[in-house]
Formats: C-alpha cells, structure tokens, sequence
C-alpha cells in the first residue's frame, strides 16, 4: 500500500487502509468500512488535515480526467484529482493560466478547494474558491449534489476550504484567465527591515504578484528583512516550461535530524540576503521557476530530519507599523528554534465563499520548523497566543497542533460549518480541534 502521510510528516497516522476510487459514476465503497472516511489525493497538506487515525482513506488519485475545456471562454471542468500541473499543461499553451496557484503544482482539484488555496496574487484574485463556479458532491448517503453559489449554495460554501469533510468533490467548474505569455517579469527587492516591507506592499494592486522572503532570525533594526519579489505575465511564447517535467534534484533520504538548526540557517539567510549585488533586479523567469521553485527538489521535506517539520502560517490584521506580525517576528527571532523557509504575503479584502476559508485582510506569515518535541509546540502556542489577541486566523491546511479553543476564536463560523459535515466523514484534525 502507499504510503498516505502529510507534507510535514508530523504528525503520524496509522490508517485501516486506503480504498481507491477510480470513477465518478460509482458509489462510495462504504458497506464494509465502519470507520470514519476522509478522501485523500496528493499529500500536499502539510499537519493533520489530509489524515484519518484510525480510519479509512478514499483515495481519489484516480478521478484524473479532464471532461471538457471550452476555448474561448476558459471555463475548464475536470475531476477532482487531476493536478493543478496537468491544468497547466494543458492551458497554458491556449493562452490561459489558472486563477490562483499556491507553492507547489503537484496539488489536485480537490485539495486545492477543500483548503481554499491562496497564492501570490490574493490581492488581486482572492482564493482558488472565487474563481469554481460548480461542482458535484457526493455524500455517503449516495446523493450526488450540483452545487454553485445559485443551487445548495450553504453547501457549496461548506465545501469550499470545508478540508473534505463534506463529502468526495467528482468533479469542478473553473474560471481560468488570459495571460499574455508564460514568463513571469519580475522585480526583486532587497528589504532591510519590516518597514520597507510594509511601504512595498502599498504598491501591491500594481502588480498582479508579490511575496517576500523573510529572515526570521534577524532582530533589532533587521527585524523583518528580506527579499521581496513582485511581477506580472510577459512575455509573447505560450509554449512555456514543461510543467509535467519531474524534479531533477531528489533527497533519498531522511538527512540528519540537526542538519537544520539555528547556526546553518543563519548562514543560509545572510548568504540569500546579500546575493543580490543591486538593491532592486529585474529579470524574466519561467512561470514555474517563479511560482514552484521547491517543485525543482523531489521529497525536499526530508531535509528536515525523521521527525519531520511543521508550517506555522497565520494572517494578522494589517495594524499600525505592523504592530502584530513585528510581535510574531520578534517572539520566533528571540526563540531556540530554528525557522527555516519564510515568506510574508498581504492578502487582500476579497472574501471567499468559503465558510471556513483562512485568508483575510491583513499580513500572512508562513515558517516552517524543524519539529524537536515540546519546545517547538510550546513556540507555536505562544504564537497562537499573539494571533488569537490581534483577531487574525491559522491555516488549517498547515497546522498539526492548535487547541479547540484556538480554533474557535479563528473560526467563529466553525458551528455552522458542522452542520454541513457528512456524518461518515472525519479527519484527525476535525477530531482534535471540534471534538463530539
């Protein structure tokens, strides 16, 4: 059986087993299977969402087709679990792109709705939920629902950033978008502190992109430095990188637990910071070069050890010379743990349908964390601490550890969503954060 676990492989999950289905015109195989279901395509979640302790996985891999594309308008409907990278492959050439894309091009359909990704341009495009006009569900009671904003809409917002636990998505509607070409024009910036950050990102509706690296370790008058990167389409090719194209570069093995740690990345964070020769670059980039650029690294996870690594991403209200996310900054700067991969994003007031959709106004921070034990927990506790205080939200789609209550001061709408949850559908994360 493969191997079903999450991006961060933190934390661990012991399933019945996995029952593939392979065709939208069947039922759920669940006669015989007693357990709670949850369905599961690529993995990319990287806590607890994606996995079922104790219970059973309906892996949808098999929903891979594509069903029609419609060339003039760029309305593409297709199952649930074709991959955002075979989408590419097949529009990008036509002149089209996907409305929204997060970090990784190997995500499907479905996952890409059940967390209600975000990308680079949410301030511009909101979520990927924004732009699915239908789609159809199928409950473990056998009905198979057409659901829109016009037609069981409660429904349809439940499902959208709804963490599969509303039942399989078949198969999605999507808007997609006219580009010009399949390069990316880009400018990057060397920012040498949150200030300058926050000055930048008043320029965002500018550009259809923006995000910036960030050194968590910095502190003091650094606090916040980085790099921030913002660009557009260009470009007049349309035949674009081959986006099905595997990684070259591939870890085979788990690396030693303290392989990261706080001296490596500290040398990794100054040697990124000072390559640029020239505060402000411009350059032209493949599409995947600029929005995929860990897809080049096979199982680039494993960096971190056995134990695995956690996400921590929250968005903070865009407060007076960033008075939240400086906090947050300055309590993992002055921690012993040892932030790795950071990126700080303004999202944009374009709200999602989703009834438990994470983005909202204000500045996303997003780390990752080799995971220690306790001391890495008790950090991201105390950043929920500060998250919870300023009004803002954790991703469920990253997290692996948040408290109940946690939960529900991020989410107040989390009891009306409950009331959509199929009944045989649960996840370990559902289970920790709303427990019966």
């Amino acid at each position: 059986m493969p191997t079903y676990q999450s991006w961060g492989r933190y934390p661990r999950a012991a399933h019945a087993r996995a029952i593939p289905i392979r065709w939208r015109t069947d039922p759920l195989p669940l006669d015989d299977a007693e357990a709670s279901v949850l369905p599961f395509a690529m993995g990319r979640s990287y806590g607890d969402s994606c996995l079922n302790d104790g219970g059973v996985l309906l892996d949808v891999t098999g929903l891979d087709r594509l069903i029609s594309f419609d060339q003039e308008r760029g309305v593409l409907r297709c199952e649930a679990g074709v991959t955002l990278a075979e989408i590419l492959a097949l529009v990008v050439p036509r002149g089209w792109f996907l409305p929204v894309v997060p970090g990784t091009r190997w995500v499907s359909v479905g996952g890409a709705i059940a967390n209600d990704i975000h990308g680079k341009n949410h301030h511009r495009a909101g979520t990927f939920g924004c732009h699915v006009s239908r789609l159809e569900l199928l409950r473990s009671t056998g009905e198979r629902l057409t659901c829109s904003l016009g037609k069981n809409s409660s429904l349809f917002r439940a499902t959208i950033g709804g963490l599969g636990l509303t039942g399989v998505i078949l198969w999605a509607e999507i808007q997609l978008k006219r580009v010009t070409g399949s390069s990316i024009s880009m400018e990057r910036i060397r920012c040498s502190g949150l200030d300058q950050f926050l000055d930048l990102t008043a320029e965002d509706q500018a550009y259809e992109y923006s995000v910036a690296w960030v050194d968590c370790i910095a502190s003091g008058r650094r606090l916040g430095r980085g790099v921030f990167m913002r660009g557009d389409h260009a470009g007049a090719t349309l035949k674009g990188p081959r986006p099905l194209r595997r990684a070259r570069i591939f870890v085979p093995f788990d690396a030693p637990d303290r392989l990261i740690n706080r001296t490596t990345i500290q040398c990794f964070n100054a040697l990124y910071y000072r390559r640029l020769l020239r505060r402000r670059t411009h350059l032209s980039l493949p599409y995947d070069t600029f929005f995929f650029p860990l897809d080049g690294i096979r199982d680039w996870g494993r960096l971190y050890g056995r134990r695995g690594f956690l996400q921590y991403q929250c968005v903070v209200p865009d407060q007076p010379s960033g008075a939240a996310v400086r906090s947050l900054l300055a309590r993992i700067s002055d921690s012993a743990e040892a932030p790795s991969l950071a990126v700080l994003k303004k999202f944009g007031d374009l709200p999602s349908p989703g009834l438990l959709s994470f983005p909202r106004p204000g500045i996303t921070l997003a780390v990752d964390f080799p995971f220690r034990g306790r001391p890495t927990l008790e950090l991201l506790e105390d950043l929920d601490g500060i998250v919870r205080t300023t009004g803002g939200a954790v991703y469920p789609a990253k997290d692996a550890r948040m408290s109940p209550d946690s939960f529900r001061a991020f989410f107040p709408g989390c009891a009306a969503f409950a009331e959509h949850v199929d009944p045989r559908f649960s996840s370990s994360f559902w289970r920790r954060v709303y427990p019966a």
